[in-house]
């Protein structure tokens, strides 16, 4: 199945202990780009939640926010830290009274800074860990159920605009029977006006004949693009990744390229312009393909 790096997942649980929120934001990105935004008590788990997601996620530039909000049920909770609420009340009341402002609500203001409040909980209990991962997994899910649905449309229009290249071979082959008929009459008419004058060497023009014929013929290109087009539409029906698409992108492109400048015919060339228009498509959807 294919998937989209675009995608979006959240869930929450509440335990005993906490209120536990995930949430995963998802963009494309040609590697893993983790923005992991956890409160200080998971510190001790940071690395290991890190790994398990690089291994989850695969690609993509990615928010993931985690945040833990203690219940009433905890028997713990924040603490005053006496000796930096004393110091900021001793700073900010000398601060008054030096500018002669009233200190009056100082006490409202110490207890707003930072730290004033601590909790003795420095890392996360192995149960509450455990719920943790319960619900990040839940959000996991999600942001790959996301991910699959906008896949699903992807694949849609990647398989479009892949059908439309293919749909511009018979019309290749058919301007290629023209082309090689005009030249035919080209060097048939540059002969005859070359032999008023001039006696041709045959030998030698068979050889320039074969080599120019050799030149511009684009059988082999034609079957080298429509084979990368049947492969590209059968990737797309199996498990499939942005990379690998991007390679059959590169030699689509390398055949249509070398077929636009082999036609030397207008009319072969525009339609060649039609394939590059799609191939443009596919390499741009490609992009957000997992």
């Amino acid at each position: 199945m294919i998937r989209s790096m675009t995608g979006y997942g959240s869930a929450e649980r509440t335990t005993d202990t906490y209120q536990i929120k995930v949430e995963f934001k998802s963009l494309n990105g040609k590697f893993l780009e983790l923005n992991l935004r956890a409160p200080r008590n998971l510190g001790a788990k940071e690395a290991e939640l890190r790994k398990y997601l690089t291994a989850k996620l695969v690609r993509g530039s990615v928010l993931c926010i985690l945040t833990l909000d203690r219940t009433d049920n905890a028997q713990d909770g924040p603490k005053l830290n006496t000796s930096l609420a004393n110091h900021y009340y001793q700073e900010i009341s000398g601060f008054a009274n030096s500018v002669g402002l009233p200190t009056d609500n100082i006490l409202k203001t110490v207890v707003t800074m930072p730290d004033v409040f601590k909790n003795d909980e420095s890392t996360i209990a192995d149960s509450d860990w455990e719920d943790v991962m319960n619900v990040v997994n839940e959000a996991i899910s999600k942001l790959d159920e996301f991910r699959l649905r906008e896949g699903q449309d992807l694949r849609e229009m990647l398989k479009s605009h892949n059908d439309t290249i293919l749909e511009q071979l018979p019309a290749v082959e058919t301007l290629d029977s023209e082309r090689k008929d005009q030249v035919k009459e080209r060097l048939e008419n540059g002969l005859a006006q070359y032999q008023k004058d001039n006696k041709a060497d045959e030998n030698r023009f068979e050889q320039e004949l074969l080599y120019y014929l050799e030149k511009m013929d684009i059988t082999e290109e034609k079957n080298r693009l429509r084979a990368h087009c049947e492969l590209f539409s059968k990737t797309l029906d199996g498990e499939v990744n942005g990379k690998k698409l991007g390679f059959i992108c590169q030699e689509m492109g390398r055949e249509i390229n070398t077929l636009g400048s082999k036609a030397s015919y207008a009319p072969m060339q525009a339609v060649v312009v039609t394939m590059k228009e799609e191939l443009e498509k596919i390499k741009e959807q490609s992009l957000n393909v997992l």
